[in-house]
């Protein structure tokens, strides 16, 4: 532990924990502005953090020093979802695996999905009727997991959309919870948490096994979906391909990972949007411009500025990945601090993107400011929603795709103004940033 670096007063035992868990952001948002580049604190007696809110410092972390740290204890924790996926593998096993996949998430590959997420979007505007509420937060949530379904499995589950998704946010919470827990419950003990964790866990092996399963037996491999191509590939080295278990940790990763993310980026450009009628009128302008009425497509994309200026805004202010930690595992120094092994060194990119060293009004919602070239004026670790380096998110450009066609096909039909504007939207960080209790807005459809 390095007693020179300064940090918020803790409690005797349980440290900072209680205050990190009572307001994670806000906690992490004071730390850094009261305490400066590198901030010490600390979960239960034993659990040293450091946060670091230097975008040089992050650079080292990430990319320059990489080889120093593996994921820390939420990622660790998570290997009991995804197992030992592309998201928590460590070493040359994770190399190998991004190797095996990144053939599948070239831009063209990706492109072909469009066409899908378009119709699976529009199918659900079409159930939406004039005047109604709805959680818009659910419906997110609920046509990315479709689209991540019908990208990876060339169909729909049998299983039910809805089981799935529940399934997964039981996950998700099991995940956080634990993440942030100095007492740890071993999952073969019968707590009501564990039990229910290990019932949602089982949902979902039964639904991918199955998937995989089927595929292997028809021999039906050479697919444009994701697993097809997960199960055709082989290493360049030794020709060997996937196990099952390791594509079951494949998918389950791109499962979790692909659909929880966009679901809560799209929720939060609602809310920005009913929030901010100016760039709403802006949007609606571009749109009707660009389209003429017609239904958008991948190569309208590069054409929309404005909302691609919106996404990036949105994942500024709202990051879906609002903290990333690194566990030291060899004596590391990082702007010179020497960092020891077991400690943790945690990034936020919620307090980074609205550091006002980097953004002008940081807290104000101004999709212009990504018009110029802000992104070559800033160090690249100021602003970073995908993460960096080499484990930078393998699913950063499916994401942004998704995020613009579903933004485009839906605004240019519909307007989703809150349903009760004086209730207060607060984001809860759980695994991923997204809005607590949902986002009730009302449809109010286009001529």
């Amino acid at each position: 532990m390095n007693l020179t670096i300064p940090g918020p007063k803790g409690l005797p035992v349980s440290g900072n924990l209680l205050a990190f868990r009572r307001d994670p952001l806000g906690f992490l948002q004071e730390a850094a502005s009261e305490h400066g580049d590198i901030v010490h604190f600390r979960f239960g007696p034993t659990r040293h953090i450091y946060l670091l809110t230097n975008p040089e410092h992050i650079k080292e972390v990430l990319v320059v020093k990489h080889e120093h740290f593996r994921k820390a204890k939420g990622l660790q924790v998570a290997k009991v979802v995804v197992g030992e996926g592309i998201l928590t593998s460590e070493g040359k096993k994770h190399l190998r695996q991004r190797r095996l996949m990144q053939p599948a998430f070239h831009r063209e590959r990706i492109a072909a999905y469009g066409q899908t997420m378009v119709d699976l979007t529009l199918a659900m505007i079409e159930q939406w009727r004039d005047g109604e509420e709805i959680d818009v937060h659910d419906e997110m949530m609920k046509v990315t997991l479709a689209i991540i379904t019908k990208t990876m499995f060339g169909k729909g589950l049998k299983e039910g959309v809805d089981k799935i998704g529940q399934a997964i946010e039981v996950g998700l919470h099991y995940v956080s919870t634990k993440a942030s827990s100095f007492i740890d419950i071993p999952l073969s003990v019968p707590t009501r948490s564990n039990l229910k964790f290990r019932e949602a866990a089982e949902t979902l092996d039964k639904a991918i096994y199955a998937i995989i399963d089927e595929r292997r037996r028809t021999g039906n491999t050479e697919r444009t979906d994701l697993l097809g191509m997960l199960l055709a590939a082989r290493d360049e080295d030794d020709g060997t391909g996937m196990t099952d278990k390791q594509v079951r940790d494949e998918v389950m990763t791109i499962f979790l990972a692909g659909h929880e993310t966009t679901a809560n980026t799209m929720s939060w450009i609602w809310y920005l949007l009913a929030t901010h009628p100016e760039a709403e009128k802006k949007l609606q302008s571009e749109l009707d411009e660009v389209l003429g009425g017609r239904t958008p497509t991948v190569e309208d994309i590069p054409r929309l500025a404005y909302v691609n200026q919106i996404i990036s805004e949105a994942m500024r202010l709202y990051p879906a990945a609002w903290a990333i930690s690194r566990e030291v595992v060899d004596e590391v120094d990082i702007g010179g601090q020497t960092f020891h092994p077991g400690e943790t060194l945690m990034m936020s990119q919620y307090v980074m993107h609205r550091n006002p060293k980097y953004y002008d009004n940081p807290d104000q919602f101004l999709p212009e400011r990504f018009a110029g070239d802000l992104l070559k004026r800033i160090p690249s670790f100021a602003y970073f929603p995908f993460g960096g380096g080499p484990r930078i998110c393998i699913g950063n450009n499916f994401a942004r795709m998704e995020a613009a066609l579903l933004l485009a096909a839906i605004a240019q039909r519909c307007r989703l103004p809150l349903a009760n504007p004086e209730r207060p939207v607060e984001p809860e960080p759980l695994v991923t940033l997204r809005p607590k209790n949902g986002l009730p807005v009302r449809v109010e459809k286009r001529s």
